[in-house]
């Protein structure tokens, strides 16, 4: 700490003194028809050439010399705001932007301000969630994460699921953050649905490198998301009823200007519509019962204004997904019955205060609230009578792991002139850790005995503190170079063993003639909570667990390269390469499984990762047609001393080259179309190399010679050295909107894997028979795919009041 406020005070003490004829002009920018705050509006002198941002809670401040002043103030999909004034003392001025209607005005001012090379910040894409929610979705269920999987540089784990492997990295080095509270589990339906919906969120950023010193906690990826803080103004609300879910939305004010409440549900509702069919399949088979599966997800939000200077939030989510299978035998004289509960969720809470302190200084404290639990429970009870004897058996199992996090943090933004943009704060998180506890039941009864057993064991649940502090200086230097530099400090105490981390960033755009972006970054990050997963079909049997006096934290550092241009006022290009070095990667040993009672630091090692590639990107964010395209070429590996020989092995989700094309088109004021095309080479697996088969049984019981020959070996050579066909996959929709006179309602239809492509799922081995002319048959073992996903059509009715 002593640290972080000398460097703090250093760079206070270098920064160009404000003159007397120098002035502040500030304030917050917001929706004028909702009063939603408005992120990373471009405020822009005309006259000096000077610009600024507004921060996450809309607040901007600009320091400008005594002048004419000619500001103009733009953000997608809103009309521009002008101001032209006599700039002679210290002013706050708060802007009202409105929704853009005509497209040649959004377009002038994004020529003007909204440009991808005035930043320093690179590895860095804002998507739209209005364009997101144009994305044909399986099922047409619209979903934050896997629209993010269609950015270069980003990777689906497998057909249909929701995992981000960003950069070579695995799902746990995602930093995911729901108004500033980690989630630690973001999927719903075993992986293929995104716990966010899409009706409730304002905004989504991912930063894939380059990362700002205000980050910290994993190696591969911050995603931000935002959800909406409702309206100030009037009552309105959202409905949609889908295939296998629906959702509503309401917002509006408690009190009119001054507080804003926003509520979004949704549910899916598969167990319902199936359970007639269940119960009628177990009735065939003389039983009583019934099973499914469901998900159901709330978001709440409450933002009040004490002042201009004042604001309150508290925001709220939970999710849960529950699948069951609960049977009953009718005989009552021989009886059994079953009853399997899988569960998991998240709760996440945040209540934050922000304040402005003066015209240059902003601060925003929150208290942070998180839990992730995984819930099972088996249960199986089995009895009969037989004249006067009886027998009465019953098991029980429940296993219980998670995290919890109760954070607290601190955020200052200074803006001591337009040159610099200063950044710094402060955290602390209380972890505390649920490895996994088994709770055992069993009793026996019959007439020799009367036997129960009921025990807790499993492994302790662990407590850990970690901190962190940083700070961050955004400024220009001259007219062509803008550099953002800043530390980033970590610590993480568990028990008597403390780790810290001291991490330096660094990001730098410069203007090549043409207005060309040359762009570069190094950053350096540490982890210190760690990810224990299946690895199969994206199951939530994930432990988190922390780092301790064996299992070491990940460390990591990426440098990269590139260059980027608007083009046509209107298209944002970029290109970049990378290269990322990880350390104490951790992976599960050979044989070592998720539910063993041993300690977990015994099942699992720790080596180190790499990886590089190039990703081309050309966005186009507003006009009738809108979309981009991406191109990842990319490599990705692994090295553990205890897997594979201690050689080097590809990564699971190493994707040579991956492509996807994402376009929408608006017609009419009433149809639009969208598309979206995808291809990636395939995942590497392991597979045997050779097949031997022994002459003598493995066991010691003397076994026929026929039986005998049966018996073979698999011989491994290399993990991860075979690849799966390409995946590619075509998803097209259509949307039709009508504005009825109290409510519009919109239909929107579209088809999932449109041309029917049998893409790999997972890879399994096969023996096939062949029998000659002359009666000989012959084995011979191959390998068979499978796949999961057909055309799957689907269509949606929304309704907006």
């Amino acid at each position: 700490m002593r640290l972080f406020l000398c460097l703090f005070s250093l760079l206070l003490f270098a920064l160009p003194g404000s003159s007397q004829n120098s002035f502040t002009i500030s304030g917050y920018v917001e929706d004028e028809a909702s009063g939603e705050k408005l992120i990373a509006v471009n405020v822009y002198d005309n006259y000096s050439k000077s610009g600024s941002v507004s921060n996450t809670y809309g607040f901007y401040s600009m320091t400008l010399p005594e002048d004419s002043v000619l500001l103009s103030f733009s953000y997608v999909g809103y009309q521009p705001y002008i101001i032209q004034m006599k700039l002679d003392r210290d002013t706050s001025f708060n802007i009202r932007l409105k929704s853009s209607v005509e497209l040649e005005t959004v377009e002038v001012v994004a020529s003007e301000v909204d440009r991808i090379e005035e930043n320093t910040n690179m590895s860095t894409v804002d998507v739209p969630i209005e364009q997101i929610k144009k994305i044909p979705a399986l099922l047409g269920e619209v979903d934050v994460l896997k629209a993010l999987q269609l950015l270069p540089g980003v990777q689906s784990g497998g057909e249909g699921q929701s995992g981000l492997y960003v950069r070579g990295g695995s799902p746990d080095q995602n930093l995911i953050l729901l108004d500033g509270v980690p989630v630690y589990n973001a999927s719903h339906l075993f992986g293929f649905f995104s716990v966010f919906n899409a009706d409730a969120i304002k905004d989504v950023k991912l930063t894939k490198g380059g990362f700002p010193a205000r980050y910290g906690g994993r190696l591969s990826s911050v995603i931000e998301i935002n959800m909406k803080e409702g309206d100030m103004n009037e009552w309105h609300g959202t409905g949609t009823i889908g295939i296998v879910a629906s959702k509503l939305t309401l917002e509006g004010p408690i009190k009119k200007g001054k507080t804003s409440l926003i509520m979004s549900a949704r549910r899916t509702y598969i167990d319902i519509l199936t359970r007639p069919l269940i119960k009628q399949g177990f009735e065939s088979n003389g039983t009583t019962g019934n099973a499914g599966y469901f998900f159901h997800d709330i978001n709440a939000k409450i933002n009040h204004k004490f002042s201009d200077k004042d604001r309150l939030y508290f925001s709220v989510y939970t999710g849960k997904d529950l699948f069951y299978f609960n049977e009953r035998d009718r005989d009552p004289d021989n009886f059994y019955a079953t009853d399997v509960d899988l569960g998991w969720g998240n709760l996440t809470s945040a209540l934050r205060w922000n304040h402005l302190w003066n015209n240059k200084l902003f601060s925003n404290t929150t208290l942070t609230f998180s839990r992730y639990e995984f819930d099972t429970s088996v249960g199986e009870e089995d009895r009969y009578t037989e004249g006067e004897e009886s027998f009465r058996n019953e098991f029980n199992i429940a296993y219980l792991s998670g995290i919890d996090d109760v954070a607290g943090r601190i955020d200052f933004d200074y803006l001591p002139n337009p040159d610099h943009y200063i950044k710094f704060g402060a955290s602390a998180i209380l972890h505390r850790f649920k490895p996994g506890e088994f709770d055992l039941g069993i009793r026996i009864l019959d007439e020799f005995e009367d036997y129960t057993l009921d025990t807790l064991f499993g492994q302790d649940r662990i407590n850990a503190q970690e901190i962190a502090a940083y700070i961050e200086d955004d400024m220009k230097l001259g007219d062509r170079l803008k550099i953002n530099v800043g530390l980033h400090f970590s610590g993480f105490n568990l028990k008597n063993r403390f780790y810290y981390s001291f991490q330096p960033r660094f990001s730098s755009r410069y203007l090549l003639p043409g207005n060309v972006a040359l762009k570069a970054s190094f950053a350096t990050m540490r982890q210190y909570v760690q990810l224990l997963t299946n690895g199969g079909l994206g199951l939530p049997t994930d432990l988190w667990l922390p780092s301790t006096e064996r299992v070491k934290p990940q460390d990591s550092w990426q440098a990269a390269i590139g260059v980027a241009k608007t083009f046509r006022k209107e298209y944002e290009i970029s290109l970049e390469a990378y290269y990322k070095r990880m350390e104490n990667v951790l992976s599960y040993k050979e044989g070592a499984s998720l539910f063993q009672v041993v300690d977990w630091e015994d099942q699992v090692t720790q080596g180190t990762g790499e990886a590089y590639g190039m990703e081309f990107f050309v966005q186009k964010k507003r006009g009738r047609l809108s979309g981009w395209l991406g191109y990842t070429l990319s490599w990705s590996t692994r090295q553990f001393d205890e897997l594979n020989f201690g050689k080097q092995f590809n990564f699971r989700y190493d994707r040579r080259h991956d492509i996807s094309v994402v376009a929408s088109y608006k017609i009419s004021d009433r149809v639009s179309i969208s598309g979206t095309w995808v291809y990636g080479t395939g995942n590497s697996i392991t597979v045997p190399n050779a097949q031997y088969r022994g002459l003598f049984s493995p066991v010691s019981l003397p076994v026929p010679y026929q039986i005998q020959n049966q018996f073979t070996a698999d011989y491994f050579n290399d993990r991860n050295f075979f690849r799966m066909q390409a995946y590619h996959r075509l998803d097209v929709g259509i949307e039709f909107r009508k504005q009825k006179r109290r409510y519009a309602r919109v239909w929107t239809f579209g088809a999932y894997n449109a041309y029917n492509r049998k893409n790999p799922f997972f890879i399994f081995e096969e023996t096939d028979f062949t029998t000659d002319a002359n009666g000989n048959t012959t084995r011979k073992s191959v390998l068979k795919q499978s796949s999961l996903f057909p055309i799957i059509p689907s269509f949606s009715y929304r309704f907006e009041f």
